[in-house]
């Protein structure tokens, strides 16, 4: 296999989360500095102690599927759908019979489909063991979103899904790159997918302490690397790209945004909850993709930070940033976007990277909003609140999860060299 082949170049892009739903618009918004973040609407939150999130809104699955389909689908699986028919629509993909064997699809979730669940325990508790969806063990299972976009588009390549918690978007990625690296398949339908606004989930974050008690300004809770950042924002959504050998991707004349160029993933092998207080497993999973991307630490011209908002998070993040990158840290621009969108958990690190490639694409590095009041732990260009232009070629994303989890990827700006 040639250089070129090896190649892996994203062709299509969908998304469905806070701040809009389609690309463009989750990109002006960034562009623009805005957050997607209010209060909770889809439960009664409340006697909650937090009482907001980041809730995709205007999302119809019966507009979209049918009511009768749409019903004996989770919000996962329902989310997951639409944006890989989206992302499958922007690719200018045509599923043929003489294609389908080769088109994959790995779809992750970190907390998968609560709601069916909750709902089935609740009516087997009040109606008996009997009255349970017949629907309801596909409707609950991890990998039903792959199957689901498997079945939907007929794509009988590789399907799986994928659970590394919040490190779940950049583990699909990097997963579904090396696939077409290593000639399992042509084109890879890469996707997260969470849709955790649900009573039981809020109050498990909660009773950790990990989320933001911020009522009062919710669209304000979100602050990564803030000195008053008082824990992360749930949101759901998801995101779905299309990745491409570039040889595939070239031959049909594909829309190419960028390029994956490297992945790495790691385990602190720490704690269950904590990350390791150095971030010695992140910047080993960093190290990884920058080795496999075959770049320099000065090629990276912008991080985007995994960035919760969370105190040991951005603490831990930063000083594994600083071990990679040495003094240079100083000098690349870092953002989370987090502060704009929440957190996605299993399905940000994918918009995360729609959000990388939108801003090479369109010469804009997006901003860490609600950034006021700096911490002596976090002391490296955050980008603060407002978005900047600068030349981006190179992109370096991390995603971190609760287990330990670490995967970070490397996108570049398209280059038709070999």
């Amino acid at each position: 296999m040639n250089l070129m082949q090896r190649r892996v170049v994203v062709t299509g892009l969908g998304t469905y989360n806070p701040l809009g739903n389609n690309a463009e618009i989750t990109w002006a918004k960034i562009a623009n500095g805005e957050s997607g973040i209010g209060p909770i609407t889809l439960f009664d939150a409340s006697g909650y102690k937090t009482r907001f999130a980041g809730e995709v809104k205007g999302f119809d699955p019966a507009a979209l599927f049918g009511r009768k389909e749409a019903r004996r689908m989770s919000r996962v699986t329902q989310l997951a759908l639409a944006a890989a028919r989206q992302a499958l629509t922007d690719a200018q993909l045509t599923v043929t019979e003489a294609n389908r064997d080769r088109i994959g699809v790995i779809v992750g979730s970190g907390m998968g489909s609560l709601e069916p669940i909750i709902d089935n325990v609740n009516t087997m508790n009040e109606r008996g063991h009997g009255r349970i969806s017949p629907f309801f063990v596909p409707m609950m299972l991890a990998d039903t979103p792959a199957a689901a976009v498997s079945i939907g588009h007929g794509l009988r390549g590789p399907n799986m899904s994928i659970a590394t918690a919040c490190a779940t978007g950049n583990n699909v990625i990097g997963e579904a790159a090396q696939m077409i690296q290593r000639g399992a398949a042509d084109v890879m339908v890469a996707g997260g997918s969470e849709a955790a606004i649900l009573p039981v989930a809020m109050a498990g974050f909660s009773v950790m302490k990990a989320l933001s008690t911020r009522n009062d300004a919710p669209e304000k809770a979100s602050r990564p690397f803030d000195l008053n950042r008082d824990g992360f924002v749930t949101s759901e959504g998801t995101a779905v790209l299309i990745l491409e050998s570039l040889v595939h991707a070239q031959k049909r004349g594909a829309p190419i945004y960028g390029e994956v160029l490297g992945y790495g993933t790691s385990a602190d092998a720490y704690h269950i909850s904590m990350p390791a207080a150095d971030g010695a497993g992140a910047a080993q999973a960093m190290q990884a993709a920058l080795d496999d991307a075959r770049v320099t630490l000065a090629d990276i011209d912008y991080i985007n930070a995994h960035g919760t908002s969370t105190q040991l998070n951005d603490r831990g993040e930063t000083a594994a940033i600083k071990t990679v990158f040495g003094e240079e840290a100083y000098n690349v621009p870092i953002s989370s976007t987090k502060s704009m969108h929440g957190h996605l958990l299993g399905a940000v690190g994918v918009l995360e990277a729609l959000i990388c490639l939108k801003s090479m694409e369109t010469g804009l590095l997006p901003p860490t909003i609600n950034y006021e009041t700096p911490d002596p732990n976090c002391d490296l260009d955050y980008i603060p609140n407002t978005a900047r232009p600068a030349n981006i070629n190179i992109a370096l994303s991390n995603g971190f999860g609760l287990g330990g989890h670490n995967a970070t990827i490397v996108l570049g700006k398209f280059a038709r060299g070999e």
